[in-house]
């Protein structure tokens, strides 16, 4: 299972564009509410969540993907489950992706290590160890990030290539008008 993981102050856009398109896909994809099993965005959109953090069995993760938002991202950051997820995915080559706020979590940990990443501006100094890059969407081996809720839909286009093929992320697009 694909996890997105929603805590309080989560930014909507960044959140469910991904559940969304990769539910286009026909990829299994669960929202894991950290705050509970309703969380609500940094906008005022309650989500219900598919299942709560407690109930996760880090087995069945197969990538994780984190919303930025504020004190959404903060809020994930606090979360034992979120860094314990995050860090087998990491371990086990498996896809983490972040968005807008959320790469300082990856950055936090140590996992950008050397690698090529971007972010909301004005956090590329919480990307400790990465290599700032100027672009929507960067993708460095199994981590993929992105700078905000404007580049929600390259975001999801990347991890739907990422989890299926470009031809899927092409027809995704076609599918739903986008245009660049």
């Amino acid at each position: 299972m694909i996890c997105v993981f929603l805590a309080n102050g989560f930014e909507e856009v960044e959140a469910l564009t991904p559940v969304d398109f990769l539910r286009r896909c026909e990829l299994d994809v669960k929202m894991v509410g950290v705050s509970g099993p309703v969380a609500v965005g940094s906008h005022g959109i309650a989500v219900a969540c598919d299942l709560v953090a407690e109930e996760l069995d880090l087995s069945q993760v197969e990538a994780v993907i984190l919303p930025g938002g504020m004190p959404g991202t903060l809020n994930l950051e606090a979360s034992d489950v979120v860094h314990q997820a995050v860090q087998a995915c990491y371990d086990q080559g498996k896809i983490v992706a972040a968005i807008c706020a959320a790469p300082s979590v990856l950055g936090h940990m140590g996992l950008l290590e050397g690698k090529k990443a971007v972010c909301f501006p004005g956090f590329e100094d919480q990307l400790l160890g990465a290599e700032y890059q100027d672009a929507p969407v960067v993708r460095d081996g199994n981590i993929i990030t992105s700078k905000g809720a404007g580049t929600a839909s390259q975001f999801a286009f990347a991890l739907a290539e990422a989890f299926c093929s470009a031809e899927r992320a092409r027809v995704l697009r076609e599918g739903i008008q986008w245009q660049a």
